[in-house]
């Protein structure tokens, strides 16, 4: 899978002719309303939405696992995966608009299950994207997510985990039943605070660390091509080693390739498919290229600063932990805050995905249902052992991948013609009527 996604976002970025150097116009859009265009959300809710699923415990705990076990190279591999997979982000998003539908009440629908279907007329590979979505949101977007809450409260404050779980539940009820305008809300409010209140922690603490800072990238460039171990607290970091765990955290981090994002971004009121693809590429650019290369920067300075430490086989937390402690008396707050922030955004921004892939397979009756059992699932999760949910959301992460990534490639010609076709004439607006879908006979295949 990591060569499968990772050779599809160096495909792609050349494929669309390196769309990255396009990502200052995506930024810039994604603050610009696109008035008299069709959609439930604007751009940046659809945006704030997709970054509340990616930006989590992955940017927290996730890259100080991929630097424990990969050593400090790790880091510049996580963020080259973010760098190419700006493209993919980009590329999956732009069929996901540009081949959405929406129902006789006016809801839009898009993803790659619809991409499969309507682009490429593999119908079958559509309903394995959903199937596989749908189940994978309850591991990695709702189970998993609480127990981190869960196990963070617990720890820190002793708050019992079932009355975590019967919080959790209550309180993403109100949302989720909302439907996308409301979950779009709350997560547009809550993102840019829990971003911003986190990347000021990073900063501060790599103001008490400025004597390591150039240490600290010359170390990171090094071990990412180094054939040698790394001194100190690191493991044994070979360029194999560092590559592999870099490259899978910047994967799950990221989401670019997974299919997950483009899902909200179909949702988004745009005149054009490659419009909204700038913006949601703008993603993995926030998520990976900055978040995750901050928190490295952060993480390997911290074990500079503290030679004596080893984490060599850690998960990530105690080195996390242990770098925000640098801040007096606010900084384990702090992190407490960001990973209870991000665990329920992303909770919220996946139940939508799961959602709307349920309603693919069986129609808008199976919303309420989905939503029901994602209540029940966070309610449970709290005092249950993990271990078999994250394998198997593992799994299905990778299985949902798979139709996805084939769509993009298979639908590339399409996504070069378009970005082309954008870039000639800024101002143009799709022409394409958008179909309206009948769910009774949708699932006939009529």
């Amino acid at each position: 899978m990591i060569v499968f996604l990772f050779g599809t976002h160096i495909y792609m970025t050349f494929k669309t002719n390196f769309i990255q150097k396009k990502i200052f116009t995506g930024i810039r859009l994604s603050v610009a309303k696109d008035t008299d265009s069709q959609g439930d959300i604007s751009q940046f809710a659809s945006l704030a939405t997709a970054l509340a699923s990616t930006i989590g415990t992955g940017n927290i705990i996730g890259v100080g696992t991929a630097i424990a076990l990969g050593g400090p190279g790790a880091v510049l591999w996580c963020w080259l995966t973010g760098v190419f997979g700006i493209a993919t982000k980009y590329a999956e998003s732009l069929i996901a608009v540009k081949f959405r539908v929406k129902t006789e009440s006016g809801t839009m629908l898009g993803g790659a299950m619809y991409a499969l279907e309507r682009g490429m007329n593999q119908k079958w590979l559509g309903i394995l994207f959903a199937l596989f979505a749908s189940l994978a949101a309850f591991g990695i977007g709702c189970g998993v997510q609480a127990n981190a809450i869960s196990g963070i409260l617990d720890s820190m404050f002793g708050i019992s985990p079932k009355l975590i779980g019967v919080i959790l539940s209550v309180v993403t009820f109100v949302v989720i039943f909302g439907g996308v305008k409301s979950i779009s809300k709350v997560c547009e409010a809550l993102v840019p605070v829990m971003s911003l209140l986190y990347m000021l922690g990073c900063i501060v603490i790599l103001i008490y660390n400025r004597a390591y800072l150039l240490q600290a990238f010359v170390l990171i460039f090094e071990s990412a091509f180094s054939p040698k171990a790394a001194a100190g607290g690191f493991t044994g970091s070979t360029i194999m080693i560092a590559a592999r765990f870099g490259i899978a955290r910047g994967l799950f981090s990221n989401e670019s390739g997974m299919g997950s994002a483009p899902i909200v971004a179909a949702a988004a009121k745009t005149r054009n498919s490659v419009r909204q693809a700038l913006v949601a590429s703008t993603g993995a650019f926030w998520d990976t290229v900055v978040v995750c290369l901050v928190t490295g920067l952060v993480l390997v300075s911290s074990i500079l600063s503290n030679s004596s430490a080893n984490y060599i086989g850690d998960d990530g937390s105690r080195l996390t932990a242990d770098a925000f402690t640098i801040i007096p008396y606010v900084g384990t707050p702090i992190l407490v805050f960001g990973i209870v922030s991000f665990a329920y955004a992303t909770i919220l921004g996946w139940c939508y995905y799961g959602e709307r892939c349920a309603e693919y397979l069986f129609g808008k009756k199976a919303l309420t249902p989905y939503r029901f059992a994602w209540l029940l699932v966070l309610l449970v999760s709290p005092v249950i052992n993990l271990s078999l949910i994250w394998n198997l959301s593992d799994t299905l992460n990778a299985l949902m991948a798979i139709p996805n990534l084939i769509a993009i490639i298979g639908l590339s010609d399409v996504i070069q013609k378009e970005t082309n076709l954008y870039i000639n004439n800024l101002d143009q607006k799709d022409t394409t009527e958008i179909p309206v879908i009948k769910p009774k006979t949708r699932m006939k295949g009529k």
